[in-house]
């Protein structure tokens, strides 16, 4: 994106320049975006999973500590959104090319294997157009993290309702592995019938071969419920271990200990 100009050149002469617009118009996200093609109806940027290899460890990206903790430690994003999408925020530094903060990130996640696309939150109570632009970030970090460090990245399934699956789902045609979360819903017997449906719906679409489950419970009750339908499919379903999970299980064992 590109425009010429008049303008006095080095050589002290009348001439053309070429002026970014890709800077100019803070648009330096496209050159992530453009590495990849568009798809569906609001060109959405496209992701390709294909793992073979899976985490068996996931790390919350505020806690750094964890990142190597094993040989295949995940990095993924479930905390409430201002601790990684702030002012300083990757998806900002991205947007802003503000290469100084980029370059924090990238010593930050340096030698990190596994990465999940960020989960911005999203709420049928709000806007579409501001779940959809959710969406568009969630992308453009992946792209930012398999490019610029060489890492695997599962596109983690988020949606405000199951309405609005098919669009969450274009440009992930050629993922074999994707990733969900089932913190915060199993308790909730709606919430929890709302994430089985969108379990449905990704698994009759796409062509996947395993799930990676960002689980915190203290057994695997719940998530043998909600991926029952990806088990009957064939799919694998996957679900490493993390520091809330580990807690809560020997929470439990220390109960059943004590009684």
């Amino acid at each position: 994106m590109k425009r010429r100009r008049k303008a006095v050149l080095s050589d002290g002469n009348a001439g053309y320049e070429e002026i970014d617009l890709r800077e100019k118009l803070n648009l330096e996200f496209l050159r992530y975006s453009n590495l990849t093609h568009a798809a569906g109806e609001h060109d959405l940027p496209a992701l390709a999973c294909n793992t073979e290899v899976y985490p068996d460890y996931i790390a919350l990206s505020g806690y750094p500590g964890q990142y190597h903790k094993t040989l295949l430690t995940a990095v993924g994003f479930w905390e409430y959104d201002e601790k990684f999408d702030g002012y300083d925020g990757l998806f900002n530094a991205i947007y802003y090319d503000r290469e100084d903060l980029l370059e924090r990130y990238r010593e930050r996640f340096a030698g990190v294997r596994f990465f999940f696309t960020p989960d911005y939150s999203q709420f049928g109570e709000v806007g579409d157009i501001e779940g959809n632009y959710r969406l568009l970030k969630a992308r453009v970090v992946g792209i930012w993290l398999a490019m610029e460090l060489g890492a695997v990245v599962i596109p983690s399934i988020t949606v405000p309702t199951p309405d609005s699956v098919g669009f969450a789902l274009d440009g992930l045609e050629d993922c074999s592995v994707v990733a969900f979360s089932t913190k915060g819903c199993v308790n909730d017997p709606v919430e929890r019938g709302i994430v089985k449906e969108l379990v449905r719906l990704t698994v009759d679409k796409l062509d996947l071969r395993a799930i990676v489950v960002y689980d915190v419970c203290s057994t695997n009750d719940a998530v043998d419920d909600i991926f029952s339908y990806a088990r009957e499919k064939g799919i694998e379903v996957i679900v490493p271990a993390n520091a809330l999970k580990e807690r809560n299980i020997a929470r439990r064992e220390e109960r059943h200990a004590k009684q």
